[in-house]
């Protein structure tokens, strides 16, 4: 039989153990809890992502040719045109008003001035006769050779008088007429009524599409130069975009490129035609200053899914830069520096196994890894700075990706 000493020692030597067994517990750390995602194999894209602004690709601007005076512009912007329609009718520039008198000395000034130009060809006719006279007499031997020169020179004399009473003249109805110097943009225009001495021309359209713009519309003296109407075919649109240089280098002609938020539901496809080589200083909405270049990219979409869309319009582009479609994934909080490179933990036995890896894209939230991971691989997200290579861990909810 088992003593009353002996028990009593068996108890406390429990005892202990019992106290030694809690101690020992109470130091092993508690599992961290984690928050856990896992790798897959799927599709990835690297993207692009700025505002842009549509433009028609062949922009024609209507301006006046020359100084004129133009009728009212009946156009409005959206209205389709076809090439060589009508566009605006054009007189010549108007002179200023004159009063009775000034009026009637204009006029009379025109009639001497005729007169003249009348008396002068007269003069011409008569110094022709004469030189034909002295010639057949100088072959009959009645006039010297200076007779016949003298006669020559008074038949160029009243040449020059004649055509200088015709510049008189000329200028004379200028002042009272308004007359087109000449153009080879301008048509006559026949339909119109013409005022005496006025004749109205017609500036046609240079090609089909639709009004983008009407600068004038009411009527006036025009400048030469000064812009009338904005043309453009809104079936042949493209998207200019203003693109970081460090996104610029990535993009090359024949890259997609997605148009969204254009106001309508379907996706736009466009394809970049152009990267411009000049880029310029851009300052942001919060005062930082960009380096931008501008990129050109074609709308291919047919025209039919984008009839109300037209220039100027605001659009979001995406520039497709890589894809992949079997590209081994994950959320990029699983990453942390490595020396040189990058590593995650793996969650394998409820324990952190530290991992090292070979990263390749990134895009977002996701990075695509090369080597160091197997899909289905369970990855630790955002892991704590405690955190260490063999801990105990506890997965939590998974991260949304």
């Amino acid at each position: 039989m088992m003593t009353k000493a002996r028990k009593k020692r068996i108890m406390l030597i429990g005892a202990g153990v019992l106290i030694i067994a809690a101690v020992v517990y109470g130091f092993i750390p508690a599992p961290l809890p984690v928050e856990t995602a896992v790798a897959t194999v799927g599709s990835m894209r690297v993207i692009i992502e700025e505002e842009g602004e549509t433009s028609v690709k062949r922009h024609y601007a209507v301006t006046a040719p020359v100084a004129a005076y133009a009728r009212r512009i009946e156009l409005e912007p959206g209205d389709e045109v076809v090439a060589g329609q009508p566009l605006v009718q054009l007189e010549p520039p108007r002179s200023p008003m004159l009063d009775p008198r000034s009026a009637a000395q204009a006029a009379a000034r025109v009639d001497g001035a005729a007169a003249a130009a009348a008396l002068a060809e007269e003069r011409v006719g008569l110094t022709v006769r004469e030189l034909q006279r002295m010639k057949r007499l100088f072959e009959a031997g009645s006039v010297t050779a200076s007779r016949l020169e003298q006669a020559e020179t008074e038949l160029e004399q009243a040449r020059a008088a004649h055509n200088k009473a015709r510049a008189e003249l000329t200028a004379a109805r200028a002042a009272v007429y308004d007359l087109w110097p000449v153009d080879s943009t301008l048509t006559p225009d026949s339909s119109a009524p013409a005022a005496p001495g006025r004749v109205t021309r017609i500036l046609r359209s240079p090609a089909a599409g639709r009004v983008l713009a009407v600068h004038r519309r009411s009527e006036g003296h025009v400048q030469p130069g000064e812009p009338l109407l904005d043309i453009g075919d809104t079936d042949l649109l493209e998207v200019h975009v203003p693109v970081l240089s460090r996104d610029a280098v990535r993009i090359t002609g024949g890259t997609g490129v997605e148009l969204d938020r254009w106001g309508g539901d379907e996706l736009l496809e466009a394809t970049v035609t152009r990267v411009e080589r000049q880029g310029r200083v851009v300052v942001s909405a919060l005062g930082v200053e960009e380096r931008r270049v501008k990129v050109v990219a074609e709308l291919v979409s047919p025209p039919e899914l984008r009839r109300t869309l037209g220039s100027g319009y605001r659009v979001l582009a995406r520039f497709v830069v890589w894809q992949d479609d079997a590209a081994l994934q994950i959320p990029t909080g699983a990453l942390f520096r490595s020396h040189e490179g990058w590593a995650v933990f793996v969650a394998e036995d409820k324990r952190a196994v530290r991992r090292e890896v070979t990263v390749g894209r990134q895009s977002g939230l996701t990075a695509q890894v090369t080597s160091g991971l197997a899909e289905g691989d369970t990855v630790i997200v955002h892991p704590p700075s405690e955190l260490k290579d063999g801990d105990r861990v506890e997965p939590g909810q998974r991260a949304a990706r």
